[in-house]
């Protein structure tokens, strides 16, 4: 049984790697979206579309301003082993805003780091296949030994710390509420990406 679902895996990530695009094709794409006031997804509804525009903004913001230590550009450089990084994502998803560019900020450092991205809502298996305490939460990145198309590990929805103030305010409140929301928002911003890059740096090392 674990083998055939081994090899159900590796089948679903050999389809979502041939249909996958890269980050620079995924911005392109999102900018696409927001000038034709359009979402990823099947559900083109308001609120996601709005969501849409502010990710491009928040990701537009990102991609320009993320730093990396001389420390971390010099572990990941090192790496010498050949890995994809397949991300799951969508549009208008607020973790993935952040997030995304920090992982293309660290797989640009090393050409040993093949960042591709696939649409969750249109690889629902592969999702299905790693989720997250049994929820489709997304950004979820698979990284794959790009020889042996081994899975290593994963990484997402969130950074670390993020993670972990989402768990604290669950147990405290029971559920995730607008007004936390804000205050995520506001963590990832004061972070300025630097949680993100040092869990993906982890995943390397």
């Amino acid at each position: 049984m674990e083998l055939t679902q081994d090899i159900n895996i590796k089948t679903l990530i050999e389809d979502g790697i041939s249909r996958s695009i890269s980050y620079k094709e995924y911005r392109n794409l999102v900018e696409e979206l927001v000038a034709a006031d359009g979402t990823t997804g099947p559900n083109q509804t308001e609120a996601l579309i709005e969501y849409t525009k502010l990710n491009d903004r928040r990701m537009r913001r990102w991609d320009k301003t993320l730093k990396v230590t001389d420390k971390v550009s010099e572990k990941v450089s090192n790496v010498n082993t050949s890995y994809t990084w397949l991300v799951l994502t969508e549009s208008w998803c607020g973790d993935a805003a952040h997030v995304m560019p920090a992982i293309n900020k660290v797989a640009s450092l090393n050409d040993n780091i093949d960042f591709k991205v696939v649409l969750r809502d249109e690889n629902e298996a592969l999702m299905d296949a790693f989720l997250t305490n049994g929820g489709r939460s997304i950004p979820k990145l698979i990284m794959i030994d790009s020889e042996t198309k081994e899975v290593v590990n994963t990484f997402g929805p969130r950074p670390s710390e993020a993670t972990q103030m989402v768990l604290d305010y669950k147990e405290e409140h029971g559920k995730i509420t607008p007004e936390f929301k804000e205050d995520l928002q506001r963590w990832y911003n004061k972070d300025k990406g630097q949680t993100a890059i040092n869990d993906l740096v982890e995943l390397l090392s």
